[in-house]
């Protein structure tokens, strides 16, 4: 009898594919299109940077719509999962979905991201010599500026060694460079915790398709890294952080007065990564993924910040963390070597700095 009962209640439940597709329909509605607040809650972009973000994936990575699950919402898992990183049992809940077909869809559009490198990352662009820029002005030919962050991971254990910081973390060493506007130029990703700044970037530039620097220009960079011909890095031993001229500690020299000016410019990298980690959740604690998946992950996250700075209206984000790749056809900067003709480039351009300085002073 019971048995016979629970075959009558199968028969005409009130379940079907059409109305399943309908409410999850509604959820995404809810969640993406009713309010433009809400959007950015839980995907960290608004609609109209959605709706570019899905026609690039489908119309460039390939992305396509299946029988249970259209384009656009398999974005927005995606994203969900970047930017609030919860686990695929949480995801299975607010979406309705399997855990088999949360990780498949989103397996797919992280695969479809990769493609958009060619159109997403930032193509580099010399200061220019009538640059009125008085964060820049006295950086003619900068491309940028690059440095290294420590993005936590979890590793196998026989390989934590490697991956184990100055700090005690378990980190891979991101190479991040960025142009002046605040999009990312150039990601690597994948480098232990252990490497160091400077041997992560001789590697990237010795990439056949890696970091590739003109010949006459250069990028900002920190005391980590070699003052070298391509790479412009402040003096060692003077004052060279933004902090150290607050309350009106004014440069005594030369060599102050350019480390000030160049910590001031160079900042625009740790804006970067500051937006990078605050927007999207999943980089600001070990993932759950392999370090290959991981990797990719991270540089997913690069490509969406560019898109996000380039066609969102409004980054809410910029005020909150605001603190005072194509091989091209030249020749390019192949070492990290310092030379002579670059540190008397170097100590001109900090004598020049001073006594600008100087002058503006007494004129007031």
């Amino acid at each position: 009898m019971a048995v016979s009962l629970y075959l009558r209640m199968r028969r005409i439940s009130p379940r079907s594919y059409t109305l399943d597709f309908e409410a999850k329909r509604a959820h995404l509605r809810s969640m993406v299109y009713a309010s433009g607040v809400t959007c950015y809650n839980q995907i960290r972009m608004n609609r109209a940077t959605f709706d570019r973000l899905c026609g690039m994936l489908d119309n460039i990575g390939g992305l396509r719509p299946t029988r249970n699950m259209l384009v656009d919402e398999q974005v927005a898992i995606f994203l969900h999962i970047l930017s609030h990183h919860v686990k695929n049992r949480v995801i299975q809940f607010r979406f309705g979905r399997s855990g088999e077909t949360i990780s498949r869809y989103f397996h797919t559009v992280l695969q479809a991201m990769i493609p958009q490198m060619p159109h997403l990352f930032k193509k580099p662009e010399p200061l220019a010599d009538d640059s009125t820029d008085e964060r820049w002005k006295w950086f003619k030919g900068c491309l940028g500026a690059l440095d290294g962050t420590h993005i936590r991971i979890r590793v196998p254990v026989e390989d934590q060694p490697r991956y184990q910081n100055r700090k005690g973390e378990i980190t891979t060493n991101v190479l991040g460079v960025c142009s002046r506007d605040e999009q990312f130029v150039y990601v690597m990703a994948g480098w232990e915790g252990s490497a160091a700044d400077s041997r992560v970037l001789q590697s990237a530039i010795l990439k056949p398709n890696g970091l590739k620097v003109p010949e006459g220009q250069y990028y900002l960079v920190d005391a980590g890294f070699t003052n070298s011909p391509g790479f412009l890095a402040p003096y060692r031993g003077q004052r060279c952080h933004l902090s150290e001229w607050r309350e009106r500690r004014n440069p005594t020299n030369p060599r102050e007065c350019f480390n000030m000016r160049h910590s001031s410019a160079r900042n625009v990298i740790e804006r970067c990564f500051g937006m990078l980690k605050k927007r999207w959740t999943i980089l600001r604690n070990p993932s759950f993924y392999p370090v290959r998946m991981h990797n990719r992950i991270i540089l997913c996250c690069c490509l969406l910040h560019n898109l996000i700075r380039e066609h969102g209206v409004l980054d809410p984000l910029e005020n909150q963390v605001y603190e005072d790749t194509q091989p091209m056809d030249c020749e390019t900067v192949g070492t990290i070597e310092t030379s002579n003709a670059w540190t008397a480039f170097h100590n001109a351009l900090a004598v020049d700095m001073f006594n600008d300085f100087r002058g503006r002073r007494e004129r007031r």
